[in-house]
């Protein structure tokens, strides 16, 4: 199969964050199938530029066997209409463009839905070459942006409601991230027959490595959190637990990513007064992988919004559980995975002390019991989300799918 992927925000290892198209193209060039992934390199989270252009709209690149086209947008720097601006950019370039390009007739066209744009410039591309629509849901809009406290009756609201539904009607079939999306999918009058869940997952192959640099003091017990900075992460709870722990000087906070909270948070922290928390830049995929395996404890916490009822497939617990280390998860959320495998402890309130309490028992557990939390969630991974599973249930539908417009 030649297949062609729309998804806005596609990054590479060397990027810094989730890499789930590349992880599943790499796996499905292996099998024999081309695959092009049409991204911008401007990135979401750390607001620069990934890629030099040198005055040219477009970048072709080939990675391990993957076909990039890179798509120069404008930058921003915070959820905004510069934004906004970015994501049409990226639309009117990807249907535009990419119809120029010297490129092979695709068998089959996936848009991705970091945005409903993107969805509808793969729509449109398949229309062009009379090929499959496949929709992959990330994150369901606009009920994202409603549970982030944006009136349900604004006027983009209203109208990303209409495109959203005309997408999952045009779709041939639509893959979700989240374990139980296809419950608000199905209350919108689309069939379940068309939906398929997919979750988000680890290349292993790409984490496995003899040895590790030691990237924190191993003196203290130290919490380590990765990822973006957002509303939706809820990391002032963090900064206010290590507060209440900042006498405790065996305890360490680590902070790493970017995103549009992050500055906000640093002030926090420094207004608190507190030396027991560093918040560093994001780095590599590869140099992450370094800092998990040198942390004791992983953290992750959600903000309460409805939209988590429908589950999580959130990329850096997958690589929590990539190293073998407990995972404190702070949620409201009922069906976690950190449950299912006994991979660390869920706690379904925000109360401060009690998340403080949790990670003071937490250091002081025995080695070998942090261990047992790490093993059990590395062996539910590898038996329910390595990239090469997934894979199988994605190659399976778009070949499905190729087989019936072939007639």
């Amino acid at each position: 199969m030649n297949i062609r992927i729309l998804n806005h925000h596609a990054l590479t290892p060397d990027m810094g964050g989730g890499t789930r198209h590349y992880d599943f193209a790499k796996e499905l060039v292996k099998r024999g199938h081309s695959v092009t992934i049409i991204a911008s390199s401007f990135h979401y989270s750390k607001y620069q530029e990934m890629r030099e252009y040198d005055g040219k709209e477009y970048l072709q690149e080939k990675i391990e066997g993957v076909d990039f086209i890179w798509l120069k947008t404008p930058p921003y720097r915070k959820n905004s209409v510069a934004r906004v601006r970015n994501m049409l950019i990226y639309t009117y370039k990807a249907v535009s463009v990419i119809p120029k390009l010297d490129l092979k007739k695709p068998d089959i066209v996936i848009g991705s839905s970091v945005h409903l744009f993107a969805v509808w410039a793969a729509y449109m591309l398949s229309k062009r070459y009379n090929t499959p629509f496949i929709m992959e849901v990330r994150d369901l809009w606009p009920k994202t942006l409603i549970d982030m406290g944006i009136s349900k009756r604004h006027p983009f609201i209203l109208f990303l409601g209409w495109l959203e539904k005309y997408m999952y009607k045009k779709a041939d079939k639509i893959i979700t991230l989240l374990p139980k999306a296809h419950m608000y999918i199905k209350s919108l009058g689309i069939s379940g027959d068309k939906i398929l869940w997919i979750s988000n997952g680890v290349d292993l192959d790409s984490i496995i490595k003899k040895e590790h640099t030691e990237m924190l003091d191993d003196s203290k017990f130290n919490v380590l959190y990765a990822g973006a900075h957002g509303e939706a992460n809820d990391l002032g709870v963090l900064i206010d637990v290590a507060a209440i722990l900042k006498e405790n000087k065996k305890i360490h906070f680590t902070l790493i990513g970017e995103g549009a909270l992050k500055r906000e948070l640093i002030i926090k922290a420094k207004e608190l007064m507190l030396e027991n928390i560093t918040f560093l830049d994001g780095v590599s995929k590869e140099k992450i992988y370094d800092y998990l395996k040198s942390a004791d404890l992983l953290y992750v916490g959600l903000k309460d919004l409805e939209l988590y009822r429908y589950g999580m497939s959130m990329n850096k617990v997958f690589d929590y559980m990539s190293v073998k280390k407990p995972i404190l998860f702070v949620s409201s959320m009922q069906d976690s995975i950190i449950d299912k495998a006994d991979a660390g402890l869920v706690i379904r309130t925000h109360d401060l002390q009690s998340i403080a309490d949790a990670i003071v028992d937490f250091s002081t557990k025995e080695d070998k019991e942090l261990k047992d939390f790490g093993e059990r969630g590395y062996k539910y991974l590898i038996e329910n989300f390595s990239i090469d599973i997934l894979a199988d249930k994605l190659e399976e539908l778009l070949l499905d799918e190729v087989k019936k417009s072939n007639g």
